[in-house]
């Protein structure tokens, strides 16, 4: 996709500014999605400004290019709400890293796109601006979920809105609504990319991700936004280099792992069907396919929201109303009055209850009880993948979600725990290790829902994990053109 866009920019039979206007277009005809929440001022400026770049021959890698930014990245002079009360009037006086360096590039960011507030969710159902509406639909009148929190993002890349868009990945948030949306959803090494102006959710997890309709278009994506950063001790340099992603990928000479473990209680029927399916293809083009265990794989979402809790516990102490964020209009006779009512009137139930689950693990009395046990229990869950990949296996194929995304109204009558215990149970282990995972869409379910899969591989070894998804891809042939 984005590689003919570039083509049709170069040769001018497409404009900058015509392919601007397009999208512009496009959002407004589909607002019924709910996909953004700001649309960026200066984008016909920008777009003009590619026009004259690509007629002077001075491109940039994404010259002209229309990008979407998930809305708890940092973006100057915009709206940055984190689709909180907290944070509606917001505005940064830095882009985040990713953010700065798509635009160094030719990018045009064309808007924000909604979430789960604080990301904290994984059905972009828990916002101030309302529910983002996934694309598909197994019935005219019936609306599913786009997953999350990312669903903005992944739904402006289904719908045709956008090519590619960032959004963040904690426990799964950018590959469950790809999942969902039948895009490729793409969480980096930790470590990869910088988190420089990611508003942080649990900061030991947190990675910026790419949803595109194409690996190809990831790694397009990518390529400009790898490499280290002196804004963020936790983005090291590894030399990666994304041009090798064009050489060979011999699918004969790679170890797959099964783990038995992700075939849990209320995996569906034809998600399983699927895994074997790819199972069965990668073993009938010469892969080396076997089973393999993981077993700290089932105390892995346990440990995830113990730990996910404590770190927004802290990361969440920083909103009080008296710096910046909401405040609260009411006489006060206290600072603790203050902020305690600012707190309770501009956050969500969701964030207030992670806030004090959080604060609760970390009381003196029960820190070694529940934070430190999750530590150990989170190495172990590590060394479960270190054993794999020490095992001289190159890949992990498992699930995605465990389903097809749920209908809109079944979804919102679930609690936001149980939620998250379900939907992220195949995704969080790889945040837990640090190690890159994507998904891609395989094929449509009975009712003509989104089914996909999830590859993962040893930390930073990214590009072969891409290499391998590419080759995958092709052999799949998912119609992206079927919406």
């Amino acid at each position: 996709m984005i590689s003919l866009l570039k083509k049709r920019l170069r040769d001018r039979t497409l404009s900058a500014v015509d392919l601007y206007a397009k999208t512009l277009s496009d959002i407004e005809n589909k607002s019924d999605l709910n996909a953004f929440v700001h649309i960026t001022r200066d984008g016909d400026q920008r777009a003009a400004e590619s026009h004259k770049r690509l007629q002077d021959g001075t491109q940039r890698p994404l010259e002209g290019i229309p990008i979407a930014v998930k809305d708890n990245f940092c973006t100057k002079g915009v709206p940055t709400t984190c689709a909180s009360k907290m944070l509606q009037n917001f505005l940064p006086v830095y882009d985040a890293t990713v953010v700065e360096r798509l635009k160094a590039a030719g990018a045009i960011i064309i808007g924000k796109t909604n979430l789960d507030e604080f990301a904290m969710g994984s059905g972009t159902v828990d916002s101030i601006f309302g529910p983002t509406k996934n694309v598909w639909r197994s019935k005219p009148n019936q609306w599913h979920i786009a997953g999350g929190s990312s669903g903005g993002s992944c739904v402006a890349v289904a719908s045709g809105m956008c090519v590619a868009a960032l959004g963040s990945d904690t426990g799964g948030s950018i590959r469950n609504p790809a999942s969902y949306c039948g895009v490729v959803g793409y969480k980096p090494s930790y470590g990869l990319l910088s988190r420089h102006g990611l508003i942080p959710l649990v900061n030991s997890m947190d990675v910026p991700g790419i949803a595109a309709k194409t690996v190809e278009d990831v790694v397009t994506v990518l390529s400009v936004l790898i490499g280290p950063d002196a804004n963020d001790s936790t983005c090291v340099d590894t030399h990666l280099d994304t041009n090798s992603f064009q050489t060979n990928f011999l699918i004969d000479k790679c170890r797959i792992g099964i783990p038995e473990e992700y075939n849990c209680e209320g995996l569906s029927n034809e998600v399983k069907e699927t895994w074997d399916y790819i199972a069965n293809l990668i073993n009938d083009s010469k892969g080396i396919v076997k089973k393999v265990s993981m077993p700290h794989t089932s105390v892995s979402i346990a440990t995830y929201s113990v730990l996910n809790a404590c770190e927004v516990a802290s990361n969440m102490s920083r909103y009080t109303g008296l710096f910046y964020g909401y405040r609260s209009t009411d006489d006060h006779k206290s600072f603790e009055s203050l902020i305690s009512t600012s707190r309770m009137e501009a956050l969500g139930e969701v964030v207030r209850s992670r806030i004090l689950s959080g604060n609760f693990f970390l009381l003196r009395s029960n820190y070694e009880k529940y934070f430190m046990q999750s530590l150990k229990v989170r190495r172990l869950i590590s060394d479960d993948f270190k054993n794999v990949w020490k095992s001289n296996y190159d890949f992990l194929v498992t699930p995605t979600t465990l389903s097809t995304a749920p209908l809109l109204s079944e979804f919102k009558s679930l609690d936001n725990r149980t939620q998250c215990a379900t939907q992220d149970y195949c995704t969080q282990p790889a945040n837990m290790t640090g190690c890159p995972a994507i998904t891609i869409p395989v094929k449509l379910s009975s009712n003509k829902m989104p089914i996909s899969i999830q590859i993962m591989a040893s930390n930073f070894d990214d590009i072969r994990l891409l290499q391998f998804a590419n080759w995958l891809e092709k052999k799949l042939q998912f119609p992206q053109d079927y919406l």
